[in-house]
């Protein structure tokens, strides 16, 4: 061993030894067990780490490839697992100090664009990484300060160099030189083990060949990923940093070497711009933000300590501030920190020039969070201290933007930051910043900061900082206002925010404010928008709560009566803004709402009318006079829209209006009357003028050339035709205004007089008939006007005319006028313009539902919204023909539905489509029986024209009805015409009879009749007339006999017929619960239609039309002709009119010679015979035997309730039983050999033939029920029965099995069971009863067995439990108490903690579902008392297994909510029989401990819903106990509250969980409500629940559908806190606890409780 020993250790110093060989020799010593140096791995460490030094210090000359194997060497000792073994035991191993100095200067090789470094890059940092995964191998970093600094940086800019590299544009093969270093760079993470390329011998492996030469770089699958290092470097110097002792050596530090590197690698990590280079790169989304956060640490540790507060004070805070608050011995830390900063941050070079704006404006951001956090918060006097200095702070930052401020702002007060040599300084700049967006974006981060950190106190900044603060956020206003940026939304964010800090800082600006950022905003991005609207929105808020609206709409009328800036004015009111208006007038005092509207007619009159009103002469010489009017036009306009939208909102008079509210309504009604008059003369006046015009310039016009013809023409259409349309808008949008206002006061106030009733002149005639003459004949409209009037205007006439029609109707001697009736006929015309409604009508284009935003577009769904939802009162004055085109126009849009699926409305907008669906789900159109009747009959010509157009290859009596009576597709005929029942009737019996159909469809029609059958599934059948229902129901089922899809060359698509087919027999299911279907049955029988259809399938299953269909598809058309045929035959039984006759017609049919002789054909004989393929067979026996097993079920379920009907079912009922015997073993028989590969059983599924076997089982339990009970109760099919039992208790839980096969199995065993026992159970003899106990048994652990299944799901356990509930009811139903014990016993051995400790949770699970089964089944007497008296055990052993799986987070959902379902079952039931109020506070105690945080939404959702329903069973069942336990209530209770506001708070637009959470605050809404209503037990506790609700809420910002739930509830606590609570609660909580306590007393005083004491809020 000395010779080994001496050997190796010679060689490796020996200069005759190549340095090949040395290397060799290394990797053998640290690789062999037969070489036992002393203190090997430090010798091999030491010699590799000598050579390196060596070499770059350039004593030891030698290869490239031995340098980079000494590298590569070096990285397997680091990386040993038997290296850090030795030291975890505590051994020391240490490297040379100067490794430190080697490695840092190699980082710096390949930082360097232009050198070429030796060594692979990914090998350097896989050795630093080595280094840096031990402390004791660490300490060369770690015990020199700079070392470690030093590391980080040139790591961080290493990082920075590789996130902005340009991305390959192709794959190549990865190399180990600098110009690619970027491929080489990039590593796969994988485990240890796979990392490890010199290891440990396991036993029994060869050993690793020394000789082997060093991997590869491009095989190094262990090379470290540089970001993977970045990370464990911050760290590492992170808990370096945090050890220093001297804060002013780690500040100085950080801000020299490394806050620049650090903030542009936070930059380049946070920007979506260079996400492709993580995606190149692999970083991971969670490392990106790992490397994030520590970077946050560093800087805010580094630059902001708490040991740094004084030298930031005498830096930023003026003498005054400062004076007297110095501790003794003078500042500690860096002299002028906060200029070092930024000086640094904003110097030149540390990055490329076009990213450097961008860095600087996101680190001042991130630097004064930095800032709020360390330094903003203080007590006492203090407090305001340290808010004084985050603002002086926030002055700083805000010039280093480039943002030019008044000279007057305490930023210009500061003295200029010292620059860098040769740095520009940023003073010198011009007053504009690089980048507006970039900038604004700065300034509203730091704004926004300043408003959550509540830097800005008004109160203290005016008594004693002289308004500091004020003055710099007015100068802020000031340059956002001057240089104003209307097209990006952050500056609409600043100004928000701004006025968020105090409306003082922009009230002296308001005008410039109004007009720059709303009336005169062009920007229609749609972001903009957004912005711009939450800024009004927040104006109009604002206002409100300072009671000065009309105050600041006196400001806003100011602006939009100025000259407009451009030739288009946007639109004034967005919807945001006008529901923000509605809410804000309803808060309102109604004294200021009508103030608001004098001062808008105050300002059309002052404002506008002067312009409008131009003399003719002035027309004529001034061409400027028209543009004056244009502008002025548009500006009338959105006055009116004001207008409309404030009179809209206010609270209507009624008889209790104040004398005073009541004298201003009616002045200011008839102020709007008289300038409504004013406008309609100057439109009248205009026209005749014009006329006069034309007539007088007839001789000058001939003399005139043809050019000037030419511009007169296109000046008149574009000036002169722009205003006059726009004043007749607005004009009609004041009128239609003020007569709804009017007509509305009219009503609600007996006190105030109509003015509508002096409209009109005639003193003969009633004036509402003669308005309705003057707009039904143009007399609003100028002629000149009429061609070529607004879409608006068009709207507004109508409206106008349906609001005089409303007025007709209300005066019943009106109405008995002879004159009336056609003058309402031609008013329901006009509304209705039924040639507006034959256009193409575009169901995709939408309406906001604002009056005044009527345009070309949206008109077509403004007009068929104003259509629709008036149609009741307009339905009666049109003619069948109009009702008609109606119904043809709804119909076409709900096809447009079908034909756009998956293009949605806009949240908040109309269209016509959209209108459409709303009417046709609406109980309103079954009660327009015209409408109703139209509809169905435009649907019923639509399917006749699909009929025939098909093809037809024989005569169709039907079919040639139908074409001898219409021929054109767009000729409406009456169902009675167009549907000859008589002939229909024929057809069925003939296609019965001869089994085939006489129409093909193509698959183009086959789609068009499914979409048509949709809208008439959403049709109610009810709301049908006999005569159409019959009609309707005939065609249908001629389409179900008579018709089929086309065979094309091509295969059709697999699912058309059977799609076709399942909508078909859905919605004649549907009919037949329709009270009118007895004129059916008048005129075809019930048995017939049953052979009718079922003959129908067949024939097309036979002919191999449901051969391209799928499974899943057949599958859903079978269910579908079940219930067709139990629907019918339950309503040929209910009718008892000849019930044997229908009943043995079908039973007849379907037990026929020829249906018995259905067999399956195998694919030779079939070949041979011509017959059809066996596929088609195999599918008529599916149909035949789901057929006779729902003719079968119908009738069992109608047995016993009369002798006489039971006979006649009886009778039935034998031969179907009969008939399914044979099958059913046919199926089941083994195969003949030429037949072995035809599994019938297999084709029609286990769970189809175990449901089969099910009925016929129930079927004979029935009929022995009804015999005569001396006769011998015997089955004709046990042996079949018994040998599916076995077959089912075999294969019921021994592997998967799908979920179908398993519910029928469980339903199977439950008959089966109860056959037995009444066949068998009843007699005496020992061998029987053992028999049943033996059944039950297995029964049982079968069924414990399959709930402990591994391959069951959740949900698959879920869908279970009713089958096996209805399993244990029977099998308990005549227990005895022996039966019963046998499961209790196995109940007892699942509830073992042991179990669930060990892992197996599933048995354990399977005892729990048992239990909340079993406690919801009615059990007899001695059972129920067995079970509830251990009931109190059993619920002690549930909550110790809630507690124990709360242990693990992954048994949340398989485990925990079931057992948590369980307990609320167990409290349900056991209402006054669980008597101890211990077991339920046991119970809350369980609660207590389940997980409620960092849940996945669809995890959170179940756990809340579990432990909301057990809290509901305990308040709803055990109200007793609530006494006692409110405080354990409560607490369980507040978690539901605390996690939901937790997880309902606001997480941005792509929050995708929204109707997760806002079901469980629908739930804690619905508790509140529950503890308000037992409030003998809270009363003392309500005011805590107030205090713990608003602590919760002051921590989050809550969605607002979320918090309008939350809301709710807590208003029904506060109904039950007395005056000393609210006292108590107002004086106890804390400063910004209280302020959120205040704001929610408030709305509870003004909304809540008001409404409570019975005030109603009306509006128009």
């Amino acid at each position: 061993m000395a010779a080994i020993y001496s050997g190796i250790h010679l060689k490796l110093k020996s200069p005759q030894t190549s340095w090949e060989d040395k290397l060799k020799l290394a990797r053998f010593a640290w690789v062999s067990t037969q070489c036992l140096l002393p203190n090997k791995e430090q010798v091999l460490l030491d010699w590799c780490t000598h050579a390196l030094t060596g070499r770059y210090n350039q004593k030891v000359e030698f290869s490239e490839n031995v340098l980079e194997g000494l590298w590569c060497y070096l990285d397997d000792l680091l990386h040993s697992k038997k290296l850090h073994s030795l030291l975890k035991q505590g051994k020391t191993v240490s490297l040379r100090l100067n490794m430190a100095q080697l490695l840092l200067e190699r980082l710096q090789e390949c930082a360097r664009v232009d050198t070429k470094s030796l060594v692979c890059v990914s090998t350097i940092l896989s050795v630093c990484q080595g280094l840096l995964s031990s402390p004791a191998l660490s300490s060369v970093f770690t015990t020199k300060y700079e070392l470690i600094v030093d590391l980080l940086a040139k790591l961080c800019s290493l990082a920075c160099r590789e996130l902005q590299q340009p991305l390959p544009l192709m794959t190549e093969s990865v190399t180990c030189e600098d110009e690619v270093m970027t491929e080489s760079l990039q590593t796969i993470d994988l485990d240890i083990s796979q990392t490890e390329p010199i290891t440990e011998n396991p036993p029994g492996e060869p050993e690793l060949d020394a000789n082997k030469p060093p991997a590869k770089p491009k095989e190094n699958v262990r090379s470290a990923n540089l970001f993977d290092v970045l990370l464990q470097v911050l760290s590492c110097y992170l808990s370096v940093q945090r050890q220093q002792a001297n804060p002013n050596r780690v500040s100085t530090m950080v801000t020299n070497q490394l806050i620049q590197p650090l903030v542009l690698l936070r930059h380049l990590l946070t920007s979506g711009e260079f996400a492709a280079s993580h995606t190149h790169l692999r970083l991971r989304q969670q490392l990106s933000r790992d490397i994030r956060i520590k970077i946050d640490s560093i800087l805010q540790l580094a630059l902001f300590p708490s040991e740094h507060l004084t030298a930031y004070k005498e830096e930023l805070l003026p003498s005054k501030e400062e004076s007297g608050k110095r501790g003794p011995g003078g500042a500690k830390g860096p002299l002028k920190p906060v200029s070092a900063i930024l000086s640094k941050v904003s110097a030149q070079g540390y990055c490329e020039p076009a990213l450097h704006y961008t860095v600087k404006s996101n680190t001042y951001s991130l630097l004064f969070k930095f800032f709020v956090e360390s330094y903003g918060k203080g007590r006492g006097e203090s407090e305001e201290m340290h808010r004084m200095l985050c603002f002086y702070f926030l002055t700083r930052l805000v010039p280093m933007l480039d943002v030019c401020l008044d000279e007057n702002s305490p930023a210009k007060a500061d003295q200029p930051v010292p620059v860098t040599p040769g740095q520009k300084s940023p003073r010198s700049s011009a007053c504009s910043p690089e980048s507006w967006s970039l900038a604004l974006l700065a300034v509203e981060s730091l704004l926004n900061q300043t408003l959550s950190a509540d830097i800005y106190n008004v109160a203290a900044d005016r008594i004693r900082h002289a308004e500091v603060q004020l003055k710099f956020y007015r100068a802020l206003g000031e340059m956002l206002l001057n240089q104003a940026q209307p097209s990006i939304p952050a500056w609409y964010r600043c100004l928000k925010a701004l006025l968020s800090l105090n409306h003082l800082i922009l009230e002296p600006d308001l005008d410039q404010l109004l007009s720059s950022a709303w009336v005169n905003s062009e920007c229609m991005e749609a972001r903009v928008q957004r912005a711009r609207q939450l800024l009004v929105c927040s104006l109009l808020q604002t206002y409100t709560k300072l009671r000065q609206l009309s105050r600041f709409f006196s400001e806003l009328l100011t602006v939009i009566c100025q000259p407009a800036a451009g030739n288009i004015r946007p639109p004034l009111l967005s919807e945001g803004a006008s529901a923000s208006l509605r809410t804000c007038l309803l808060d309102t005092p109604s004294s200021q709402g009508l103030e608001i509207c004098s001062l808008v007619l105050e300002s059309i009159r002052t404002h506008i009318l002067c312009d409008l009103v131009q003399e003719e002469e002035k027309m004529e010489i001034d061409g400027e006079v028209d543009q004056s009017r244009k502008d002025a036009s548009l500006k009338l306009f959105s006055l009116s829209q004001l207008l409309h939208v404030v009179l809209f909102s206010l609270k209507t008079l009624d008889n209790a209006s104040p004398l005073p509210i009541l004298r201003q309504s009616q002045a200011l009604m008839g102020e709007m009357q008289q300038v409504v008059r004013e406008l309609l003369n100057l439109l009248s006046t205009e026209e005749n003028a014009v006329k006069t015009s034309a007539v007088q310039s007839t001789p000058r016009k001939r003399k005139n050339n043809l050019d000037q013809q030419k511009s007169a023409k296109l000046s008149e259409s574009n000036l002169g035709a722009l205003w006059d349309l726009k004043t007749l808008d607005a004009t009609l949008l004041l009128r239609y205004t003020w007569v709804e206002v009017d007509t509305l006061f009219d009503i609600n106030c007996s006190k105030y007089t109509a003015l509508t009733a002096s409209a009109s002149e005639t003193e003969d005639r009633s004036p509402v008939l003669t308005q309705i003459e003057s707009l039904l004949s143009g007399e609003f409209v100028p002629a000149r006007l009429q061609p070529s009037c607004s879409p608006l205007s068009r709207l507004l006439l109508k409206l106008l005319t349906l609001q005089q029609m409303k007025k007709v109707l209300l005066d019943t001697p009106l109405l008995s006028e002879p004159s009336t009736a056609a003058l309402l006929n031609s008013a329901a015309q006009f509304i209705l313009a039924k040639s507006e409604l034959d256009l193409s009508l575009d169901g995709e284009l939408v309406w906001d539902g604002q009056i005044a935003s009527v345009n070309s577009s949206s008109y077509l769904a403004a007009h068929w919204y104003l259509v629709t939802s008036n149609f009741p009162l307009i339905a009666p004055y049109l003619s069948g023909e109009d009702v008609g085109c109606v119904a043809d126009v709804l119909v076409s849009s709900l096809l447009s539905i079908q034909a756009n699926r998956g293009k949605g409305c806009p949240p908040g907008c109309l269209s016509a489509s959209l209108v459409s669906s709303q009417l046709l789900q609406s109980p309103v159109l079954a009660e327009l029986p015209s409408l109703f009747s139209a509809t169905v009959c435009s649907l019923t010509n639509r399917i006749v024209g699909v009929l025939k157009a098909a093809h037809i290859p024989k005569v169709c009596p039907t079919l040639l009805k139908i074409q001898e009576k219409g021929t054109g597709p767009c000729e409406r005929l009456p169902l009675s015409t167009l549907v000859n029942k008589e002939t229909i009737v024929e057809d069925i019996l003939a296609a019965s009879k001869a089994g085939e159909v006489s129409v093909f469809l193509t698959e183009a029609k086959s789609k068009e009749l499914v979409d048509l059958l949709q809208i008439l599934t959403n049709l109610n059948p009810d709301g049908m007339n006999s005569e159409d229902f019959s009609s309707v129901f005939l065609l249908l089922f001629f389409m179900l006999t008579s018709t089929s899809c086309q065979k094309a060359v091509e295969p059709p698509e697999p699912g058309d017929e059977a799609l076709f087919l399942v909508k078909l027999l859905r919605i004649l299911t549907c009919f037949l619960e329709v009270r009118n279907f007895q004129s059916v049955l008048k005129l075809i029988h019930g048995g017939t239609l049953l052979q009718a259809s079922v003959s129908a399938l067949l024939w097309r299953s036979s002919n191999g039309a449901f051969g391209a269909t799928s499974s899943s598809d057949w599958l859903d058309l079978i269910k579908e002709a079940q219930s067709f045929i139990r629907a019918l035959v339950q309503l040929i039984i209910i009718r008892n009119s000849s019930v044997r006759l229908n009943l043995d017609q079908f039973a007849s049919y379907l037990t026929s010679e020829e249906m018995s002789n259905m067999k399956i054909v195998a694919p030779s004989s079939a070949a041979v015979s011509g017959k059809p393929n066996p596929g088609a067979s195999i599918l008529s026996v599916h149909l035949l035997l789901a057929s006779l097993t729902s003719l079968s079920q119908a009738m069992t379920f109608n047995l016993g309730k009369s002798k006489q009907m039971d006979q006649t079912l009886t009778q039935t009922l034998t031969r179907t039983t009969a008939s399914l015997g044979p099958a059913v073993e046919s199926i089941l028989k083994p195969q003949t050999v030429s037949e072995s590969h035809i599994q019938p059983a297999c084709v029609l599924g286990q769970a189809f033939l175990v449901e089969v076997v099910t009925v016929m089982l129930h079927c004979e339990l029935s009929l022995l029920s009804v015999e005569d009970e001396n006769t011998q109760k015997q089955m004709r099919h046990m042996a079949l029965y018994q040998s599916c039992c076995q077959q089912i208790l075999k294969e019921i839980s021994c592997a998967h099995r799908p979920l179908d096969f398993l519910v029928s199995s469980l339903h199977f065993l439950s008959t089966f069971y109860k056959a037995v026992e009444k066949t068998r159970g009843e007699s005496r003899e020992e061998k029987e009863g053992k028999e049943l106990d033996e059944l039950y048994m297995q029964i049982l652990q079968n069924v414990h067995r399959l709930l402990t299944a591994s391959w069951l799901s959740s949900n698959d356990v879920c869908e279970l439990e009713p089958a096996v509930q209805e399993l244990l009811r029977h099998l308990l139903e005549r227990s005895t108490t022996g039966r019963f014990n046998l499961l209790l016993l196995l109940i007892r051995e699942g509830l073992d903690t042991g179990k669930l400790r060990a892992g197996n949770y599933r048995e354990v699970l399977s005892a729990v579902i048992i239990i909340k089964l079993l406690s919801c089944c009615q059990l007899p007497e001695p059972c129920s008392k067995a079970l509830w008296l251990i009931a109190p055990q059993i619920v002690s052993a549930m909550v110790f297994l809630v507690k124990a799986s709360t242990q693990d987070v992954s048994l949340t959902v398989p485990f925990t909510v079931p057992t948590v379902t369980s307990m609320t079952s167990l409290l349900r039931q056991g209402e006054g029989l669980i008597t101890n109020p211990h077991h339920v506070l046991l119970i809350l105690g369980a609660l207590q401990s389940v997980p409620l945080d960092h849940l996945t939404p669809p995890v959170y959702q179940s756990m809340f819903l579990a432990v909301h329903e057990a809290l509901f069973a305990i308040i709803q069942c055990h109200p007793q106990v609530m006494l006692n336990a409110a405080p354990s209530f409560l607490n369980v209770f507040y978690r539901l509250v605390g996690s939901i506001m937790q997880e309902g708070r606001q997480r941005g637009d792509g929050d995708t969980d929204g109707d997760v959470y806002l079901q469980c605050s629908r739930l804690i809404e619905r508790m509140y409500s529950h503890i308000a209503a037992t409030a003998e037990s809270f009363t003392t506790l309500s005011a805590f629940m107030v205090a713990q609700y608003v602590t919760e809420l002051q921590k989050v910002t809550l969605r607002p559908d979320v918090k309008l739930h939350l809301t709710e509830g807590i208003y029904r606590i506060l109904d039950l806190c007395m005056e000393q609570d609210i006292k108590f609660l107002t004086a106890g909580l804390q400063m910004g606890v209280r302020e959120v306590f205040n704001e929610l007393y408030g709305s509870y005083t003004h909304y809540h409780k008001a409404q409570r004491q019975g005030e109603d809020k009306y509006t128009v």
